[in-house]
């Protein structure tokens, strides 16, 4: 008998929940510094996982948690384009 598949579980940096990484969004900051969305998981460098809850994603930008996951200076064109995947805001 093969043993259950494992889901692989990621914690969201705003709500602190544990969820499947097939939900959530990744943020990565590669070796050069650059902070990118990463729609295939697959990117490399360092990521940061956030749910598509609208609270979650507010909450990004509100307290500049990317700023804090990264310890680097993240710019508002990121927190935009996130905002901007999930919410439909321009």
């Amino acid at each position: 008998m093969a043993a259950p598949k494992k889901i692989p579980m990621r914690t969201c940096i705003a709500c602190r929940e544990e969820k499947p990484k097939k939900e959530m969004l990744r943020v990565v900051r590669n070796a050069a510094g650059e902070i990118r969305l990463d729609f295939s998981g697959k990117l490399p460098g360092r990521g940061a996982y956030v749910c598509g809850c609208e609270a979650c994603i507010r909450k990004l930008r509100k307290y500049r948690l990317l700023n804090k996951t990264f310890s680097a200076d993240v710019s508002d064109e990121v927190y935009s384009a996130i905002e901007e995947e999930f919410l439909g805001a321009k």
